[in-house]
């Protein structure tokens, strides 16, 4: 999500920064900055020079050219708002009261508010909204202890993080100790290397690959401290310790792609990072959901009596899926409609209707115009995106952000988990506002929204075999037919969207129960059908659905439930997913149909990153 970069050495600190910053810009950003280290009038020490924009980081290099630094230590970052809205105030670097130390990092101090009032208590004086700042003060409290140390801004580090609960990948200078670096990884990636000019840090190796293709990822515990000289590597009570090297031989494409064959696969892998990230501070210690971004009050929200979800592609469906939870849990009338339909119709909208609009990049046209309908006719509006300051974003009265980072692959994937995950959360909210969720159920269902990450990972490191078997019984296939009850006909629908376009093999989806009503009859032998076939109440339905396929000759694959033996007396291939509360089943149940689809765009040779040239098709006349 966020993004470190850090460079001491004998070249250019902002060169290094800026560039390593541009080639993190992939990951999705609201705000970027810098602390160079600049001499200071030949005393021992030096200053440091602090310098942070919103936007992108281009705005942030036109702001350091006017600065004309010779700086050859420094460290930068890439925020995307967790605690704190964007802005300046919030961009790292944070800084020490005195300015004399300054700290970037990812990931999430859990204790930030206690360890925040304690800090209060004792003088310090605090700059921003973010979690972050509280490191910068314990880092100075422990310097004052630790100054006459010859390590003493590394011992610093290491106490401070003994306060701390959560993750972090951190990286800190000091103005009293000129070309070091202080770095610390908990539960956040770090990466740190040399290269002939000097030493590196950064969140991804992407940042680094230019300078050197032999590094070390930091692992749980472990402290880097970075000179022009060299690294050394130390544990928790400062023992030196001796990692493991690797050696990188990827080129640039391949490092943007992490290593992964596609950009598709490579964003799929993300999914459960992104189930995590999206999660992140929603859930109060009191076990209420905490959504700052809300932009209305809960005696508001109360008095909503109707939910419209409007959205297209991808986003509808996860509007299909969000329908189930809000009136499953909140017991609201819930609507899920095409933008591009709802702003040519007149429909029913009073003071009282909330519309959520739902779009991976904030500026589809057809939900824009939805929205601004909606807002004329007296409605709430509330946007879900994965871009900040995006269009959608700012014409909502509220928003949740996905927490995806940019998506690259033509076929969304981490997008719709994101949005699915996003959705959750406010039909969480929604119950829990309206009385139907009791705090313990809110804090329960919580929790297993989470466990979702790790299930999803399992499927990832499980199914490759299965998914890929199943993906030969559709490769030479005309035609393909997608099939759930409930929860996986919601997910039926993506399913099919995601084979037809980046396979360009035809797909549809349909309700199990509706198959007798007409498309049965399309039906021949080794016919693919794809079933969700999860354990659910409708499980048993659906199982008599597919033996009225198997009966006609069709060719089944099903994604069921881990252990489910039964299903295979019917289904010719199987791909599992841990079993799952059926209410949260779309996200797992899911991650199969998205891998499924690549596999058969592989093997009928179509390139899943890009979509097809449809200019060499088309004439104009």
């Amino acid at each position: 999500m966020c993004g470190i970069v850090g460079y001491t050495g004998s070249g250019s600190a902002t060169n290094v920064l800026v560039s390593g910053l541009k080639r993190l810009e992939y990951r999705g950003y609201d705000s970027a900055g810098v602390a160079l280290e600049l001499a200071d009038g030949g005393a021992p020490g030096c200053t440091l020079d602090v310098v942070r924009s919103t936007g992108k980081v281009a705005g942030l290099e036109e702001e350091l050219e006017a600065h004309h630094s010779n700086a050859t230590c420094g460290i930068g970052h890439t925020r995307w708002a967790t605690h704190g809205r964007p802005s300046v105030k919030n961009a790292h670097p944070h800084t020490s009261c005195d300015g004399r130390i300054a700290v970037v990092h990812n990931g999430i101090i859990e204790n930030f508010a206690e360890l925040r009032d304690e800090l209060k208590g004792r003088g310090h004086q605090f700059k921003s909204e973010t979690d972050t700042e509280v490191f910068a003060h314990l880092i100075e409290e422990a310097y004052d202890r630790h100054r006459a140390e010859p390590d003493a801004l590394m011992a610093a580090v290491r106490e401070a993080c003994t306060f701390v609960v959560g993750a972090y990948g951190l990286a800190v200078v000091c103005a009293d100790e000129p070309g070091t670096i202080a770095v610390a990884r908990k539960d956040s990636p770090i990466v740190v290397g040399c290269g002939p000019d000097g030493s590196y840090v950064a969140s991804d190796v992407i940042a680094l690959i230019d300078a050197t293709r032999d590094v070390v990822v930091l692992e749980d515990g472990q402290f880097a401290c970075l000179t022009p000289q060299g690294i050394e590597y130390t544990d928790e009570q400062g023992r030196s310790i001796r990692p493991q090297v690797t050696h990188i031989d990827w080129d640039i494409d391949m490092a943007e792609k992490g290593g992964y064959p596609d950009f598709m696969l490579k964003e799929i892998f993300e999914q459960p990072r992104v189930v995590r990230d999206t999660l992140v501070g929603r859930l109060a210690a009191t076990g209420e959901l905490d959504i700052d971004e809300l932009g209305m009050t809960y005696e508001e929200l109360n008095l909503v009596d109707r939910v419209y979800v409007i959205a297209c592609g991808t986003s509808y469906h996860a509007g299909l899926i969000a329908k189930n939870l809000i009136e499953g849990w909140a017991r609201i009338p819930c609507e899920v409609e095409a933008a591009s339909e709802f702003r040519y119709r007149n429909p029913i909208i009073t003071p009282s209707t909330l519309v959520v609009a739902v779009s991976q990049s904030g500026e589809t046209a057809d939900t824009l115009a939805a929205i601004r309908d909606a807002r004329i006719k007296g409605a709430k509006v509330f946007g879900i995106t994965n871009v900040v300051g995006s269009p959608v974003a700012r014409e909502s009265d509220g928003v949740i952000y996905t927490k995806a980072n940019k998506e690259i692959a033509v076929a969304s994937t981490k997008s719709f988990i994101g949005q699915v995950v996003s959705l959750t959360l406010l039909a969480l909210l929604l119950g829990q506002v309206k009385g139907k969720l009791t705090t313990g159920q809110v804090r329960m269902l919580f929790h297993e929204l989470g466990d979702t990450a790790e299930q999803i990972q399992w499927v990832l490191d499980t199914q490759k075999e299965a998914v890929h078997e199943a993906a030969l019984a559709c490769k030479d296939a005309r035609s393909a037919l997608f099939v759930g009850r409930g929860m996986g006909a919601a997910i039926s629908n993506e399913g099919a969207l995601k084979l037809k376009e980046i396979s360009y093999l035809h797909a549809e989806a349909y309700a199990a129960g509706e198959m007798k009503h007409g498309p049965i009859a399309l039906i021949d032998p080794g016919f693919p059908v794809i079933a969700v076939a999860t354990k659910s109440p409708t499980y048993d339905k659906t199982v008599s659905n597919l033996k009225e396929c198997e009966a006609r000759g069709a060719r089944i694959i099903a994604v069921a439930t881990e252990g489910d033996e039964d299903i295979r007396k019917v289904a010719d291939h199987v791909i599992y997913v841990p079993a799952v509360r059926d209410a949260l089943s779309a996200i797992t149940a899911t991650v199969p149909l998205q891998l499924l689809a690549r596999e058969v765009a592989i093997l009928r040779g179509c390139d899943v990153d890009q979509p097809r040239n449809l200019a060499k098709s088309v004439t104009v006349e």
